[in-house]
């Protein structure tokens, strides 16, 4: 079986596909890049993602002095990249594009003999590899996968090494796909740092319109009313509205795209969202008009999304467990979490989590320091005792 990955072709030099590539550098993997926007792969270049890559000419195409061109839309990127190794073969080729344009990715990759085997990271599964079919493809050398991990920043500049650490990285072979693509792609997830989980496409992308697509849109459509917001409430806005409207920043053409391959199973879920919010405004106009059963109604919705919130799973797998959370007072200067990080070391308290809430102009915040329910009184103390405000 094909297990090693000494060279994988990244197309897309986005913040997964440079992500990929940067994790993979870091473990040794020679690293191919392209992409439409030249730009783009440069920047990528620049971060020590990876070397340009550009296909085999076809033939009667010049082989030296002239570069790869081709339109600037609406074309694959096997026919437009230039510059780098010249038509050379990859073991594992990454296609990082929106899932419209998987597909057709594939099919000129495979035409260009660009790698010995192919994957996509695309967060729509179904609708690609039907289209994969019906183009002609090669599913034989091909494993759809989805890793479950991003930011709400784009482009090559927003990519980390280490995106993928831990998180879940879903597989999505057909009855096509072979043993030796199957080995291909795990090595990838492997170098990579996550956690491969193998499931049916149509599957994945029900789940993923619970926790991912539908999601956004809900935030996005709670971000919308802050556009016709009054400065009054704007300048009242804690951190509660910044945690629910913080994915909402995506960029709306990429999320276009993944909502469109998946739009059936983001209508259920929104469906399903818009009759829980229905039911929540009428019971809230029955209370305003003075049935105080009403709040039966709100209660039970609460009380259900506790219990939702309360299955989401924790950093280490399965539940999540209970934190003692610290406040600390933290001044808006460099250094400060630094200092806070050394006191959490000196009395041997593992910081499980943190978040900062700022304290609009203030030159200072509240840092939530979650650790282990033991561990809160103690790191209390010691903060306490070397001079910081802990409420």
């Amino acid at each position: 079986m094909a297990s090693e990955l000494r060279t994988v072709l990244v197309v897309g030099t986005g913040l997964i596909g440079t992500s990929v590539a940067l994790a993979l550098r870091q473990r040794g993997v020679r690293v191919l890049l392209a992409d439409r926007d030249q730009a783009a792969v440069r920047l990528a270049r620049e971060l020590g993602a990876g070397e340009e890559w550009r296909p085999a000419p076809k033939p009667g195409t010049r082989t030296s002095g002239s570069p790869v061109t081709g339109p600037t839309s609406g074309s694959s990127v096997a026919g437009q990249v230039s510059g780098g190794p010249y038509g050379e073969k990859a073991d594992l080729a990454v296609i990082a594009v929106p899932p419209a344009h998987v597909a057709s990715e594939l099919l000129d990759l495979q035409r260009h003999d660009a790698a010995a085997y192919y994957t996509d990271v695309a967060s729509v599964k179904a609708e690609p590899i039907q289209q994969a079919g019906q183009l002609g493809c090669d599913l034989s050398v091909y494993v759809a996968s989805h890793p479950l991990a991003g930011r709400e920043r784009s482009g090559p500049g927003a990519a980390r090494a280490e995106l993928f650490l831990g998180r879940p990285w879903a597989l999505c072979p057909t009855a096509e796909s072979s043993p030796e693509a199957r080995a291909a792609v795990l090595r990838l997830v492997e170098l990579c740092g996550a956690n491969p989980v193998e499931v049916d496409a149509a599957e994945h992308d029900r789940a993923v319109a619970v926790v991912s697509h539908a999601p956004h849109v809900a935030a996005s459509a709670v971000a919308a009313r802050l556009a016709d917001a009054t400065d009054v409430a704007l300048g009242l806005a804690g951190q509660g509205v910044r945690d629910v409207t913080r994915i909402a920043g995506g960029d709306p053409g990429l999320w276009l795209g993944i909502l469109s391959g998946n739009a059936a199973p983001v209508a259920d879920v929104l469906e399903a969202v818009s009759r829980d919010l229905a039911e929540a405004a009428n019971a809230l106009r029955a209370l305003a008009g003075g049935d105080g059963t009403a709040g039966n109604d709100i209660t039970h919705l609460l009380k259900r999304g506790v219990a939702g919130h309360g299955r989401i799973p924790g950093k280490h797998g399965g539940p999540a467990p209970a934190y003692g959370v610290v406040q600390v007072v933290i001044g808006d200067r460099p250094g400060q979490l630094a200092k806070l990080f050394q006191v959490c070391d000196e009395v041997g308290v593992n910081v499980e989590d943190v978040r900062l809430e700022h304290a609009p102009g203030l030159p200072l915040g509240v840092a939530e320091v979650s650790v282990r329910p033991e561990a809160a009184a103690v790191l209390s103390r010691a903060l306490h005792e070397r001079g910081w405000q802990v409420p």
